[in-house]
């Protein structure tokens, strides 16, 4: 198990706590020795929330797979997308050729790009 799957898995228990990711900054050490122990968190200092057990952890892995997955996407699609002055540049575009709409290029390449890379 990746330390990345235990992150969003935490991240998942903090949600349902009512917490957030700015909580792993200072508060929250996951840490891995390389050795039988495997990914485990080594600090755990959230105000008003008890560290997880290995089974409330575990009873979130599909809802933090599926997080981590739509994490990876919305990254593929950040590069894809291009820079966004090209992406001004295609909207200016469109708007003088009056096509302000899915038949402008601008929008064309956002949905090929949506499509190719689509959220679980």
């Amino acid at each position: 198990m990746a330390i990345e799957n235990l992150y969003w898995k935490t991240l998942k228990y903090l949600e349902s706590k009512g917490k957030d990711k700015t909580e792993f900054k200072n508060n929250i050490i996951l840490q891995n020795d390389g050795d039988d122990r495997g990914n485990y968190i080594n600090t755990w200092n959230v105000s008003g929330v008890d560290k997880p057990t290995d089974d409330q952890l575990n009873a979130l892995a599909s809802s933090a797979t599926t997080e981590s997955n739509n994490h990876q996407i919305r990254k593929k699609r950040r590069r894809e997308y291009g820079d966004i002055g090209e992406q001004l540049d295609l909207l200016y575009k469109d708007i003088v050729a009056d096509k302000l709409d899915t038949t402008g290029e601008w929008a064309k390449k956002i949905k090929a790009v949506k499509d190719a890379n689509a959220k679980e």
